[in-house]
């Protein structure tokens, strides 16, 4: 039999903290001028924290080149996270960028025209 965990969501914690610490460590200590106002929009770690995905989104910029600029720099952002976190596996960083919001848009922007060709029609 398996022993329950006796810290049931420590992973959510240990994600959380990860995106904090995160989204701090690159405001004010990345200088990778690929990487522009960058917002961490999630973490997911592996049970062993062995990796974490990190979601991001992009205010200005390639989101192709900000995902290179913040994997290029995964090493020294790991490293940052390792002096600040508490836990004894600081896991492996896989940034990617989530088009979340970009699908949202799109989505605002079709019901939008939606609704206005609907109302064209009704007059």
């Amino acid at each position: 039999m398996r022993k329950k965990s006796s810290t049931p969501h420590r992973g959510f914690r240990v994600a959380d903290q990860i995106q904090r610490d995160l989204t701090e460590l690159i405001a004010r200590e990345l200088k990778d001028p690929r990487v522009g106002l960058v917002t961490i929009n999630a973490v997911e770690v592996t049970p062993d924290y062995a990796h974490a995905k990190v979601y991001f989104s992009l205010l200005t910029g390639d989101p192709q080149e900000a995902a290179d600029g913040l994997n290029a720099a995964a090493g020294f952002l790991r490293n940052g996270l390792f002096k600040r976190l508490q836990i004894h596996t600081v896991p492996t960083l896989h940034f990617l960028f989530d088009r979340t919001i970009e699908r949202a848009s799109d989505m605002n922007a079709l019901i939008a025209k939606a609704v206005a060709s609907r109302s064209k029609d009704a007059d």
